[in-house]
């Protein structure tokens, strides 16, 4: 089962999310994007820690999204990515050209083609940020676009989406009975 989480900053769809994958009985393997580049983002990764279970498998991989996810789904377990909007950022920045370049484009159709084929029950967590202001610099519109995209994409193979507002789970898409 693929489950796409979205929300905007500090909605409670991280918290979501670990919910479901501890409510899903599988062994957990947590697949962080994010880095901490400063010491507010290695705050926001400290909370992330503190709060997830000792018993699950952590892994780092800021780029390359799609190889981690082949390598480590299995039936039985589930997989926690958190968050695709920090990895779409990691890719912008990647190779430091507008527009996105190659590197963006490959890990882009990596993941799309291999999220349909991964055994085990993966949650993505991606921020939603298409509802605010419309940004005034250009790499600040190229994210916002490109993460909107991101967000469609996923969610029409997910089998499972839910928008979180407020710490409130609404269900958008539901699995096929």
């Amino acid at each position: 089962m693929i489950e796409l989480i979205l929300g905007g900053a500090r909605s409670g769809k991280s918290a979501l999310a670990e919910q479901r994958a501890e409510a899903s009985q599988f062994a957990v393997t947590y697949l962080a994007t994010g880095e901490a580049k400063d010491a507010e983002m290695a705050e926001r990764i400290a909370h992330h820690q503190a709060r997830r279970p000792s018993g699950w498998t952590l892994i780092e991989e800021p780029l390359y999204l799609a190889d981690m996810l082949r390598k480590h789904a299995a039936p039985g377990h589930c997989l926690l990515v958190d968050c695709l909007t920090l990895w779409l950022s990691n890719l912008l920045f990647a190779e430091g050209d507008k527009p996105p370049g190659q590197k963006f484009a490959q890990e882009m159709a990596a993941l799309l083609n291999v999220l349909p084929q991964l055994p085990g029950h993966v949650i993505l967590v991606s921020n939603e940020v298409g509802l605010g202001i419309i940004p005034l610099g250009e790499i600040t519109r190229q994210f916002v676009d490109e993460a909107g995209r991101l967000n469609q994409r996923v969610a029409a193979i997910a089998d499972r989406v839910t928008f979180v507002a407020a710490g409130l789970p609404l269900e958008l898409k539901s699995p096929a009975a």
